[in-house]
């Protein structure tokens, strides 16, 4: 047999085994590679409608949606602090028409939990960072604490007794406050509650003298009078507070932490639709009328390579899981 007869015979059998696994309604990675997207690509956001991450997702669907000739439908699959929508998107095909936008919570969760039925690391492919949603260290108004320096001065006077609020325990607030007290070299007394609404409310009203707020629950009490905004934890001043220090030159050398939204693929989605989409979702980032729109619901846009987000989240889950560990945090 010469080498183009096998050739042709083995190209042969190649398209017959293609033909019968399309009947089974299964397409060829590259084929799905190259004429991608041709249908409606799902963005499955692991938190109710309306929050900070959905809010950000949407923004950044209707360019994506535009720039894809398709529909980028946002998958609201809220439930065990993320845990639902990452089991779900873990499970789908790695053909890029479903992703998972994860938040802070699931750098979080690998330390709090043993039970995920997923590997956020091993079982994703880095995409890129979509939004940075600041967290903002404020007191009641009446607390008479001016400054971070004073605030650590006090509580290193009084252990124990000053007391601030998050959203639950494990949470990116909570974790916010147990790093500040950890590298400010101050005991703070944590008080959780079930979200950050009743949460800030409480410190509107002086029931909790502290929160390591996320920007978007802490707009809301700003206006008021009832609460002072101290210092973000931003690496660098933020621009939806421009006026206040960072927590790092405020008087903690160091410190960084905020809330953030990205998003990852099924393991196995090929590689040159990650990077389209890496470059589609930085194109639509970068656009002058995005900052604004995100600007007003508490949010920065966050612009990263695939490669870059990976490093972030490694970091992400090493730095929380020191405190976690150091803090001796459970949940139930």
């Amino acid at each position: 047999m010469t080498f183009k007869n096998a050739r042709r015979r083995w190209l042969g059998a190649a398209a017959a085994v293609t033909l019968g696994l399309s009947a089974l309604g299964w397409t060829p990675v590259t084929q799905a590679a190259d004429d991608w997207p041709n249908r409606a690509v799902n963005l499955v956001v692991p938190f109710p409608a309306g929050g900070p991450v959905d809010t950000a997702a949407r923004f950044v669907a209707k360019p994506l949606a535009e720039k894809w000739g398709e529909p980028a439908v946002i998958d609201n699959r809220a439930g065990a602090g993320g845990i639902v929508a990452a089991r779900y998107v873990v499970n789908e095909k790695p053909d890029g028409y479903t992703f998972l936008l994860p938040a802070i919570h699931h750098a979080i969760l690998p330390s709090l939990r043993d039970d995920l039925g997923y590997d956020i690391q091993a079982d994703f492919e880095p995409v890129g960072s979509v939004a940075r949603f600041p967290i903002v260290l404020v007191v009641n108004s009446s607390f008479g604490v001016d400054s971070v320096q004073e605030l650590i001065d006090y509580a290193r006077e009084k252990p124990g007794v000053v007391t601030y609020a998050s959203s639950g325990i494990g949470g990116g607030t909570h974790l916010a406050g147990e790093l500040f007290s950890k590298m400010a070299g101050v005991e703070m007394h944590h008080i959780p509650y079930r979200g950050s609404a009743p949460a800030i409310q409480d410190v509107a009203s002086g029931q909790v003298q502290v929160m390591f707020a996320d920007a978007p629950s802490a707009f809301s009490f700003l206006d008021n009078g009832n609460i002072r905004a101290l210092a973000v934890g931003n690496p660098e001043r933020s621009e939806l507070l421009p006026d206040l220090p960072t927590i790092d030159e405020a008087g903690v050398p160091g410190y960084e932490a905020y809330s953030w939204s990205a998003m990852l693929a099924p393991k196995g989605t090929p590689q040159e639709i990650i990077e389209q989409v890496n470059a589609d979702l930085q194109e639509a980032l970068s656009d002058p009328e995005i900052g604004p729109l995100m600007a007003a619901a508490g949010a920065e846009p966050m612009l990263s390579t695939p490669e870059e987000f990976a490093v972030f989240l490694d970091d992400e889950i090493t730095k929380w899981g020191q405190i976690i560990e150091e803090a001796n945090i459970e949940v139930e």
